[in-house]
């Protein structure tokens, strides 16, 4: 696996746990050091790492290389136990030649590093103490000796270094603050100083405002970001350079994959402390930690340019950003933006030719080229559509370097990538030629800008007049006043042609909605029709029908096939003409049916149903409730128990069909706004093994444009999209595989309208750098013997039909039109008579008799048939 993907995190820690159980220390050194190179390692895997190499390390040499271990370990992160751990392996060595210096020199780092941290550092400052105080032993003279002048210097020496760092620490607030004063107290044969005392109660006051925070650390759960973003902001009003430092390394420790955190830990350091070593190692483990983040790779070369690093360091650095894998394309046009404004700030623009403008012209075309090929190919585009990267070369060409020609170039390939029928591109253009080029070529831009701007045509035809108003003669105004004319002659032109197409379309959709009102008031008709004809003849038990009660239901509802589909459990899909007729999410104010009739006690007709008119004015208050499963018993019962908790019910109207059966769908009413607020809450709820959708009651027809879809169809960078998952896999199961990655805030498996589950799934995590951790590593994974493919959630964009073209739009609606309510079956079977079928694509007849197109040869789509009411439908089925 690290083969394929040698940045998979846990992949590393799964094959260094495997070769410590083996005992493949060889491997397992290997192993470590890749590792290592590729991330920076947390403070267990150091610690696991360094006692094992201690076990093995009996030579000064391995001793040595135990030494450099701890170097690279207390580089990665400041964790007291390492320091701690480093201080206790070099007292080992305190034997040899200067060893009693390197543990204090050690241990004086140690106490630089992590002397402040509050909870852990007094274990530091007593490790140093033991140690002097052993030193101190050494040096006693023997029990009834007298010491020499030199012993007794020697003790007087030790003495004051171990009072100096009693002093020291009492000086800094620690936990167990007041049992290191009793220590001292009672180790000290001198009174304690008063210095000694004013500090150490100044150091207690400033624990006292501490506390709260290091409880809230230790009360709060993994990630802490709020509470260490408290302390904090808590200790950058206090100002002491070295507790800032120390609480930012805390909170990273904790949080090393939060981009954002090392950012302004960055900040802090560049603004602030401008310590170049200091500055350099936190970019380092910054990008090491984050490398998807292209902001940390362009603050890193910032950082090394202001502290003057090498230009062969830098470039490498940047060339490690091209290979860090960003998620986005604009990432990498970022990045290069970045390293090409570094290397024009090298060029001397007052020589003609050096190295450094060559170089800064080969990379901008190395950058041209690594968009169209690295980076169209990976993402399906360049990340940079108004090639950003080409007019800044241009300028540079330009106002730098005095070749117009060059820049004319660049500007000529700009626009025949796309940009050329943008207003404000040509007119960037225009002001580029008018500030370091000519007239001519100004006025030869304009020309070209006016025959090709399509949308803001104007604009550009007012700058060509002012030109030629300034510095044009009489022909020049005459041929811009000609050319303009007639280019917005078209233009008016083709925007009528499109407003005519507009207002066609509108009328269209007006007649078919005329259409269809009197095909439901011919329906009605026909009903209440037959209903008087065959009143005294139905029987009112349904049960004896017979045949000629199922022949009446079928020339009824053939146009309502969606609402014959369910049984049992349908697909809940509203027929169109129901959809039209209730009123609510998708209504018009129509009388809807009456309320819910128990099944075995419906009426025979809608006659007998009574009548309940919609109040509009009392939306607000109303909720639309539908995909509800069409056997359930005694919806209103079932939805009064649930939408009882969110406020007074007033009201549930189940709707009905003609012969008493429930159709999925109802409305609840409520006394209080608040009530359907809080009702929508339960949209998506599992009702009898169905997802119910729960919405606003809303007229479409006054609110066309309202959507129901409530989750996001736009780039949400902090959510991943997964696809591929067993049908079988739970909500917590999906979580137990992505918690490991960051803090999940939810998770929606996505079903069908019957609920079942489609393989497919919405991961939230709590910030766009745990989601882009969880991409990298997740991908690719097995999860119950299928691999899942994880991305971040980018729907694409819904295809409408369109509109200034009829033509397409009716094409775009034909599948549904001519389908039904699900799109085409899959044998693609006709259930109409073949006797009813009509031909959907006429023969086209010459002047001259011939056949000009052939349903063989033509390649129009076939025209849509015409839709019939259901008293047409009824008319034609009788006649045949």
């Amino acid at each position: 696996k690290l083969s394929i993907n040698a940045f998979d995190y846990n992949c590393h820690l799964d094959l260094i746990k495997l070769l410590r159980q083996e005992g493949e220390l060889v491997k397992l050194r290997r192993a470590r050091q890749k590792m290592s190179e590729l991330f920076p390692l947390t403070e267990e895997i150091w610690l696991d790492w360094l006692k094992d190499e201690i076990k093995m390390a009996s030579e000064i040499s391995e001793r040595e290389k135990v030494y450099e271990l701890f170097e690279r370990a207390v580089k990665d992160y400041i964790c007291p136990e390492i320091w701690l751990e480093y201080a206790q392996y070099s007292i080992g060595g305190i034997g040899q030649e200067g060893g009693i210096e390197k543990v204090r020199s050690i241990f004086e780092r140690a106490l630089t590093a992590v002397g402040l941290h509050v909870t852990k550092g007094t274990a530091l400052w007593e490790a140093y103490r033991e140690f002097e105080n052993a030193i101190l032993e050494t040096a006693q003279p023997a029990p009834g000796s007298i010491p020499s002048p030199e012993q007794q210097q020697v003790l007087c020496s030790q003495l004051e270094k171990i009072h100096t760092l009693f002093r020291r620490q009492l000086g800094i607030p620690l936990l167990d603050m007041e049992a290191s004063y009793a220590e001292y107290e009672e180790w000290s044969e001198e009174p304690i100083p008063e210095t000694t005392i004013k500090n150490y109660k100044k150091a207690l006051q400033q624990l006292e405002k501490c506390k709260p925070y290091e409880e809230a650390l230790l009360g709060a759960e993994t990630p802490k970001l709020a509470e260490y973003q408290a302390y904090i902001d808590f200790e950058m009003k206090a100002g002491d350079p070295a507790r800032i430092q120390l609480i930012y390394e805390r909170a990273l420790a904790e949080n090393c994959l939060v981009p954002d955190l090392w950012a302004r830990y960055n900040q802090y350091l560049d603004r602030q402390l401008k310590v170049k070593e200091l500055v350099l190692s936190a970019h380092d483990r910054a990008v090491r930690n984050c490398p998807w983040t292209v902001g940390l790779w362009i603050r890193y070369l910032l950082a090394m340019e202001r502290h003057r690093v090498e230009h062969s360091i830098i470039s490498e650095m940047f060339e490690k950003a091209l290979n860090a894998g960003f998620i986005q394309a604009t990432d990498y046009v970022e990045i290069w933006q970045a390293y090409l404004d570094y290397l024009r700030r090298r060029v001397d623009f007052t020589q003609d030719s050096s190295k450094e403008l060559e170089e800064l012209r080969s990379a901008f075309a190395r950058a041209v080229e690594y968009l169209k090929q690295e980076v169209e190919e990976r993402f399906s585009e360049s990340g940079d559509p108004s090639c950003t990267i080409m007019q800044n070369w241009a300028r540079v060409e330009a106002r730098l370097c005095n070749n117009m020609q060059k820049a004319r170039e660049l500007w000529d390939n700009i626009m025949t990538k796309g940009n050329a029928k943008y207003a404000n591109m040509w007119l960037e253009y225009y002001n580029l030629e008018r500030a370091h080029g000519d007239t001519q070529h100004c006025r030869k831009a304009l020309h070209r800008a006016v025959q090709c701007t399509s949308d803001y045509p104007e604009h550009v035809c007012e700058v060509l007049l002012t030109l030629e108003r300034i510095e044009g003669t009489l022909e020049d105004w005459d041929a811009a006043v000609q050319k303009t004319e007639t280019r917005l002659a078209r233009v008016n032109e083709q925007r009528a042609k499109a407003a005519e197409k507009e207002a066609a379309l509108a009328k269209q959709e007006e007649e078919r909605a005329e259409q269809r009102k009197q095909a439901r008031a011919e329906k009605k008709a026909s009903k209440k029709a037959k209903k008087t004809r065959t009143g005294d003849k139905r029987k009112a038990d349904e049960d004896d029908e017979g045949e000629w009660g199922q022949e009446e239901g079928f020339q009824s509802h053939q146009s309502e096939l969606p609402s014959k589909r369910h049984r049992g459990e349908g697909d809940g899909v509203l027929p169109e003409e129901d959809m039209e007729v209730e009123t609510g999410l998708f209504g018009r104010n129509e009388k809807p049916d009456g309320p819910a009739i128990p099944k075995e006690k419906a009426p025979t007709s809608r006659k007998d149903v009574p009548k309940v008119f919609h109040d509009s004015s009392k939306d607000k208050v109303t909720v639309f409730v539908s995909n509800l499963s069409y056997t359930m018993a005694e919806p209103e019962a079932k939805l009064r128990e649930l939408f009882g908790s969110c406020g007074e019910v007033v009201e549930i109207r189940a709707v009905f069909n003609n012969k008493g059966t429930f159709r999925g769908y109802c409305y609840v009413q409520f006394s209080e706004e608040e009530a359907a607020r809080q009702a929508l809450a339960l949209d998506r709820t599992a009702v009898e093994g169905r997802p119910m959708f729960v919405s606003p009651c809303v007229d479409k027809n006054k609110n066309p444009d309202f959507k129901v879809f409530r989750y996001s169809t736009t780039l949400e960078k902090h959510k991943l999209f997964i696809s591929g998952l067993p049908f079988s896999c739970t909500k917590e199961e999906l979580e137990e595989v992505c918690k490991a990655h960051g803090n999940v805030k939810d998770i929606r498996l996505v079903t069908n309208r019957a609920g079942k589950p489609k393989g497919l799934a919405y991961v939230e995590y709590e910030n766009e750098a745990q989601a882009s951790q969880a991409v990298l590593k997740m991908d690719g994974l097995t999860v119950k013997d299928h691999v899942i493919k994880v991305m971040i959630s980018n729907p694409p964009l819904r295809k409408l039909p369109d509109r200034s073209e009829p033509g397409r739009a009716s094409l775009a609606l034909a599948p549904r039109q001519i389908y039904g309510a699900r799109g085409k079956g899959r044998t693609q079977l006709s259930m109409m008579p073949r006797a009813l079928q009509r031909q959907s694509n006429p023969v086209a007849k010459a002047e001259n008799g011939m056949v000009q197109n052939s349903p063989a040869t033509s390649s129009d789509p076939p025209a849509e048939p015409k839709k019939m009411s259901n008293a047409d439908f009824a008319k034609m089925l009788l006649k045949k």
